[in-house]
């Protein structure tokens, strides 16, 4: 055990030499193992100063935040108890579990997590373990004294204990702890009896292994005001200043007006109406009306009559609807010509106007501005 902690004391010297005092985690919360050794004594009718005798324990457990913390400890070995009579002592085994709070008193007052030493109150229940007791029978029968309390085999009792750590930070992960506790204990645990329950105190030395601890979430460096010092300077910008111009340009508009059979008047008098209004809004217009009979039903002299008069009644409409004559011209075909594939569609008239409209036009001019701009000397 002593070799070990001196072991320990060892790496937790070269791990603060590496620079574990910055503190890159936070202590708490952690869960820890703990090894322990040292000496127990029965406090009873003998002269304690005999009792005593070696004790050994293991614990496991975990702090849940600086202050509150928990652990299962078991620890035994050998106890002692003595006869007056016959100025003797006699051996027993024992081992007591128990789940025990731990309270950092040190830490109720104090948060820096640089400290190297903790006071730790403690206090649990738990139970206590006993067997092997033929050393205790072979003296009772020399001393030929009656011992109703005398236990054979094993014996089973309660233990309350109550105590304190001192606690001394070694490094991240190893710690080294001075444990004095009071165990309270059934009045039969000894095989005497004292009409009271029987109390041991414990005193050892522990080497404890602290794992589970979290990162420290660093905080970012606030950056150290500097004093700046400004100028302006005066800088030529170019760039271009777009325009728009109007700029002539040829348009056509086509569209076909669509006979049933043996008719010429023009239908839908909508269609009409839209090439009037583009006459209108476009400039040196010349409007071409060409009508045409489909080769399918009738004769060649009466389809050439027909194209004939839906011609005329296209230029009658579009003068109606405000087109000047003198831009218009006709012309009919009959069925000598089929413009399209599908039959039904060469009873048609064909209007085609040409004229002149109006574009916009980009215009590119390059200047330049003068911009103040603000930079940092220093």
């Amino acid at each position: 055990m002593l070799a070990v902690m001196a072991m320990a004391i060892g790496t937790g010297v070269a791990y603060a030499g590496e620079g574990n005092s910055e503190k890159d985690y936070r202590p708490y919360p952690h869960m820890f193992f703990g090894l322990n050794g040292g000496a127990q004594v029965s406090f009873t009718h003998y002269d304690f100063s005999k009792l005593i005798t070696p004790s050994y324990g293991v614990s496991f457990g975990a702090y849940f935040n600086p202050v509150i913390g928990a652990r299962l400890h078991v620890s035994g070995y050998e106890n002692k108890g003595g006869i007056k009579s016959l100025n003797e002592t006699y051996d027993f085994n024992t081992v007591t579990g128990s789940a025990d709070l731990l309270l950092n008193v040190t830490n109720m007052f104090r948060s820096d997590k640089d400290r190297v030493f903790n006071l730790i109150l403690l206090g649990g229940v738990g139970l206590a373990g006993a067997w092997d007791n033929d050393d205790f029978h072979a003296l009772a029968a020399k001393a030929a004294e009656n011992y109703p309390m005398a236990w054979q085999d094993r014996r089973l009792s309660h233990n309350v204990r109550l105590g304190m750590q001192l606690d001394f930070n070694i490094a991240k992960h190893f710690g080294l702890n001075l444990e004095l506790a009071a165990n309270n204990r059934a009045d039969r645990i000894n095989s005497k009896t004292t009409d009271r329950n029987d109390w041991a105190a414990t005193a050892s030395l522990g080497l404890i292994f602290k794992f589970g601890q979290k990162k420290t979430e660093k905080m970012a460096e606030e950056p150290v005001p500097v004093a700046e010092e400004w100028a302006t300077r005066t800088d030529t910008v170019w760039y271009d200043d777009i325009t728009y111009r109007d700029v002539p340009e040829k348009v056509i508009y086509e569209d076909n007006i669509y006979y049933k059979i043996r008719l010429s008047e023009p239908d839908p008098a909508s269609k009409i109406q839209k090439i009037a209004d583009f006459v209108k809004a476009h400039k040196n217009c010349s409007v071409q009306v060409t009508a045409y009979a489909d080769k399918a039903t009738g004769t060649p002299e009466l389809n050439m009559q027909y194209s004939k008069e839906r011609a005329e009644k296209v230029v009658a409409a579009l003068v109606k609807a405000g087109v000047s004559r003198s831009v218009i011209t006709s012309e009919y075909k009959g069925d000598t010509v089929q413009p399209f594939a599908e039959n039904d569609k060469n009873r048609v008239a064909i209007v085609k106007v040409t004229g002149e409209g109006v574009k916009k036009e980009q215009v590119k001019t390059k200047k330049y501005r003068l911009e103040e701009t603000r930079y940092r000397v220093k």
